[in-house]
């Protein structure tokens, strides 16, 4: 009898379900895109009822696509966009606000005056994280602060909140587990990573309710089980990592100082950090890689905001690409010469090391002779300059990445994998199955149904499939990074006029 691990991978602008074997082979996959809402500069929202419609139709078409039954499923794994807010009626499951994406910006006064009233120690002291509208605390406390009657519910326990593992979780199993996993936890900016437990402090300071928080499991845990009527049969629910730390996980980056980078909808460099917090003097962040049998791994990571986004941007809203693959096309045509131009994708402020919201996008350096492939070139590169400033930043905290594994969309693009490696003078291997964020919730529930004896069994899955070596002069490199540096300045000293 075929046994198989369902994945759910929750993202920003789709979700996929993906079946894989237990040698973590991809047998089918199902994805659905969406879109977010705009609806004030900085606001980025997303509606609840399409997260959860998305993930559900797409899970059952995976295992409908490999004649899977519901019994032929060992386990299922989540892993999701992480911060995004969601609030929801105990009792009905149904959200009383729109989710707030971690994209969402509107925070950035409250952020300020937090950081102005010197709270910013205490903060990063107890979460590892940088006061940022990027987190999940400050959100909560906006939509509790919007409406005095949504507070009072939330006093009396009448609702629930969840970043989005959370949230299906919970329509999954019938409104019978409010749970998340550590990982998801301590990007709410409300989790002390010390102690792995919610924090008195940060809920007095952001003045959110205790009630209305989930129960913290362990990455690899009994989550529960699927209303029956779903797929079938009831599937246990037994791994939940967030996307970045899920992709450590599928990228075998189990060694401290083992990095990967994942090129999704942003960009996330991590670096894992063995089982002592990292302290970061560089404005990158401290967080939890994973959780498993109350053992805490933990990681040290780079967030950048826009990456595959930026991709999506030139083909939906410039129209110059029909399909990101078109992207490839447009870089070999100018072999990585623009002419002078940049593009700095500050669309929704700038992440590590930077943390500037009020910073929007940039194209610099235009003329006459500038063209559409220069544009798109420019954008393609703009990923690869900002993870050089996050290694940089991980090089002046101590960890010196020499080797880079890559996921995500955008490494279908050979040009940008050789590129990566050129301009981090690192070698980059991408792996074979490039869904790692998926196989990475995969792992993880395959140690939480004890088909592994524990993570290190499961790591074995990846394989490299091709590898990049810098093979770019120094000269080239610096004269490239110049550039880049300048054109950053700009963005810098150029904020947006619009309050956040």
């Amino acid at each position: 009898m075929a046994r198989y691990l369902l994945a759910l991978d929750q993202g920003t602008s789709s979700s996929r379900a993906i079946l894989f074997d237990t040698l973590g082979r991809a047998v089918s996959i199902a994805q659905q895109e969406f879109d977010a809402t705009y609806p004030a500069d900085g606001w980025v929202e997303q509606d609840p009822e399409v997260l959860w419609r998305t993930t559900l139709e797409s899970a059952r078409q995976a295992v409908a696509q490999a004649g899977a039954g519901g019994g032929d499923i060992v386990a299922l794994g989540i892993t999701n966009q992480r911060e995004t807010v969601l609030l929801w009626d105990r009792q009905t499951g149904e959200c009383v606000h729109p989710a707030i994406v971690w994209q969402d910006r509107r925070t950035h006064e409250r952020c300020e005056a937090l950081r102005a009233a010197g709270h910013e120690t205490l903060i990063q002291s107890q979460t590892g994280l940088l006061i940022d509208p990027y987190f999940s605390a400050s959100k909560l406390a906006w939509i509790l602060d919007s409406d005095a009657e949504l507070r009072r519910r939330a006093e009396r326990g009448e609702l629930c909140f969840g970043t989005v593992d959370s949230f299906l979780i919970f329509r999954l199993t019938g409104g019978a587990r409010h749970v998340t996993d550590a990982t998801n936890a301590s990007r709410t900016q409300l989790f002390d990573i010390h102690r792995q437990a919610w924090s008195d402090d940060l809920l007095g300071l952001f003045d959110v309710p205790r009630a209305v928080l989930p129960e913290v499991l362990d990455s690899a845990a009994d989550f529960g089980e699927t209303e029956a009527a779903l797929f079938g049969s009831a599937l246990p629910i037994r791994g939940v990592a967030g996307d970045q730390q899920a992709a450590l996980v599928g990228q075998a980056c189990l060694g401290e100082g083992m990095t990967k980078s994942t090129y999704g909808t942003g960009c996330f460099v991590m670096a894992n950090a063995g089982a002592q917090p990292p302290v970061s003097c560089n404005a990158l962040l401290s967080t939890v890689a994973y959780r498993l049998q109350g053992h805490t791994t933990y990681a040290l990571e780079g967030s950048i905001f826009v990456a595959g986004q930026a991709v999506k941007w030139l083909r939906d809203e410039l129209g110059v690409i029909a399909e990101a693959v078109d992207t490839e096309r447009h870089c070999r045509a100018t072999g990585g010469d623009t002419k002078g131009v940049y593009v700095v994708p500050g669309f929704t402020g700038l992440g590590a090391p930077h943390w500037r919201p009020d910073v929007r996008g940039l194209i610099t350096g235009l003329t006459l002779a500038s063209d559409v492939s220069d544009i798109v070139t420019a954008t393609v590169q703009a990923v690869a300059y900002q993870t050089r400033d996050l290694l940089e930043a991980m090089a002046a905290d101590g960890v010196q990445v020499t080797g880079l594994r890559v996921d995500g969309g955008m490494v279908a693009n050979d040009w940008l994998c050789q590129f990566l490696a050129d301009v981090l003078d690192v070698t980059v291997q991408r792996p074979k199955v490039t869904e790692t964020t998926a196989l990475g919730a995969a792992m993880l529930a395959a140690v939480g149904a004890g088909e592994f004896a524990d993570l290190e069994s499961a790591a074995a899955l990846w394989q490299v499939d091709c590898s990049f070596q810098a093979s770019m002069t120094g000269a080239r490199r610096e004269a490239l990074l110049q550039g880049w540096r300048s054109a950053l300045a700009q963005a810098l000293v150029a904020p947006a006029a619009t309050s956040l």
